[in-house]
């Protein structure tokens, strides 16, 4: 088995209800983000690329890669980010975690790696999102998951329950009449920065 996820970026409207969907749901500190919306050759976020009148807007969800030869693992001094064997989602471990961020350093996607710099806090004074997550710890590393606590249970990562393009695909790639190995037949796509041979799991069709 191996996990991937296709995004259609045909299909994303740059709505960030993945980002917020993903942040409730496995109950994200302030300021920590696993999932986020850029926009392709803007200065910032949801910011155009171009010269009035000649401007683009296309949008790229950037989350972990879950890939196949991730370079965090390699980083990581104590063991505390890992490759799982059974379905190639790669982990961390906070209770292992030393916070020396090399893992941060080592991983050629920025920011899809937080660091929780200080005793992680809320905008409300009560735990909210999915009952079994990992709680979160301080001068720790996160990262998107695939919310491996959902798929414990049979269902699917919280980015994908409330987009309102369906812009998500997810499941084995190992299995062909997988969700998403059906959207990929037929359809092209690319990986960020494959030059970096990390070998991702997530696909951008096209």
């Amino acid at each position: 088995m191996r996990y991937a996820m296709a995004i259609d970026l045909k299909r994303c409207v740059g709505c960030h209800t993945c980002s917020v969907a993903c942040k409730m749901a496995n109950n994200l500190p302030n300021e920590i983000w696993w999932n986020r919306i850029l926009t392709v050759g803007g200065e910032a976020m949801d910011t155009a690329a171009g010269t009035f009148p000649n401007n683009t807007l296309e949008y790229l969800p950037v989350n972990c890669q879950h890939c196949d030869n991730p370079a965090c693992v390699k980083a990581c001094p104590v063991g505390a980010t890992y490759k799982r064997k059974e379905d190639g989602l790669v982990i961390q471990d906070y209770d292992k975690c030393i916070g020396c961020r090399y893992c941060m350093v080592a991983c050629p996607y920025s920011g899809v790696r937080q660091f929780n710099w200080k005793k992680p806090d809320y905008y409300v004074d009560f735990a909210i999102g999915d009952a079994n997550i990992t709680p979160h710890q301080y001068n720790t590393v996160s990262k998107c998951t695939f919310c491996v606590h959902r798929l414990a249970e049979g269902k699917r990562p919280a980015c994908m329950e409330l987009c309102i393009g369906r812009a998500r695909y997810f499941g084995d790639l190992d299995d062909p009449e997988s969700e998403v190995s059906k959207a990929l037949q037929g359809r092209s796509y690319f990986h960020l920065l494959e030059e970096k041979g990390t070998k991702p799991n997530i696909y951008y069709l096209t």
